[in-house]
Order: C-alpha cells, then sequence, then structure tokens
C-alpha cells in the first residue's frame, strides 16, 4: 500500500472525494451525515444548545477547509469528532474552563463500591443525562468524554492538556457526585 492509499476503508469517500474539490453538494451531503453527531457531542461539551450549535458549524468550515488533510488512518467520523471536540474545547477555555487541579492529591476509586450503584444507575438514563448537563464543567467533560464518546484517560489527558491521574480522578470524582445526585431524586 502506498502513502496515498487511505489505510481506513471509508463508506463515503466518494463523497469526502468531492469535498476534497470543493464540491459544495459533497459538502451538503457530509453534513447530512455528520450534523447530529457532531451537535450532540459538541453539546454535552459545552452544555449550551445555541453555542453547541454555532461550534458544530464553525467546526465543519474549518473540517471543510482542511480536508485535504484527512488521510483515511481513522474514519472520517472520528477525524471529524477530533475537530468537534476540540473547537469545543477551545469555547470553554475562552469563557476561562478552570479543570479542579488535583495534583499532589491522592483519590482512591474502589471498584466494588460503584458496582452495584451503577447497574441501579443504568436503568435511569434519561435522569442520568439531565444530571450530567447540570455536572461542573470539568467533570461534565471528562466524563462526557470518557463514557459517551469512548477516549480512555491517556487520549483525554492529551485532549485537556492535563495528566492521565487527572483525568481518572476527575472521572471518578464525576461518577460519584452523578451518584450522589441520583439518590437525591
Amino acid at each position: 500500500m502506498n502513502k496515498q492509499e487511505s489505510i481506513y476503508k471509508n463508506i463515503h469517500q466518494d463523497i469526502i472525494d468531492r469535498c476534497k474539490v470543493g464540491e459544495q453538494k459533497a459538502q451538503f451531503q457530509l453534513y447530512k451525515l455528520y450534523y447530529k453527531a457532531m451537535y450532540n457531542t459538541c453539546l454535552r461539551i459545552v452544555n449550551d444548545s445555541l453555542e453547541a450549535e454555532d461550534i458544530m458549524q464553525e467546526s465543519f468550515l474549518k473540517a471543510f477547509e482542511k480536508i485535504y488533510s484527512y488521510k483515511g488512518e481513522v474514519s472520517f467520523g472520528a477525524w471529524l469528532k477530533r475537530i468537534v471536540i476540540n473547537h469545543s474545547l477551545d469555547e470553554l477555555r475562552k469563557r476561562k474552563l478552570d479543570l479542579e487541579s488535583i495534583e499532589g492529591s491522592v483519590y482512591e476509586i474502589k471498584d466494588q463500591e460503584y458496582k452495584d450503584e451503577e447497574n441501579e444507575v443504568l436503568l435511569k438514563v434519561n435522569e442520568i443525562r439531565d444530571e450530567i448537563k447540570n455536572l461542573p464543567n470539568g467533570y461534565r467533560i471528562v466524563l462526557s468524554l470518557y463514557l459517551i464518546e469512548g477516549y480512555d484517560h491517556d487520549e483525554i489527558s492529551e485532549i485537556l492538556n492535563i495528566n492521565s491521574s487527572t483525568s481518572r480522578s476527575q472521572c471518578a470524582r464525576a461518577k460519584k457526585k452523578l451518584v450522589e445526585c441520583l439518590k437525591v431524586k
């Protein structure tokens, strides 16, 4: 396989190729395929529907400007999602997002402590989504990236420019806070 060939076989490659030459109809097709998922990803991070809509639109514009750099090493959706997540986080940073610094502190998590509670929580999906929206930014972002977007703590630490131990601790604290909020209801 030469370097020009895509490593990842994308089912929408023909549309992507047409976007690379600036075809607006193809851009609209690609937008229609991905906008809902990208909006939801953005909304989970910024927690504001109007801002999420703006960021999602801007992310698509960035993606179309840089589509020539898409090499097919990952799915197009994953490549686009990374743009959306990074742009969402940049916007939060503009609002001076302060992740709770816990460097030097030790926070131990006991897996069994949460097993029973997590099983109970799985039955309340809509309630959980609502409560996640109410978490502080740092908790909400790490928890969303980990549980919903599927990133591991090393990837989250790279995305947020924090240590992976900070990501793990933020996630654990967010889970604990989420469980507490759900018990109150």
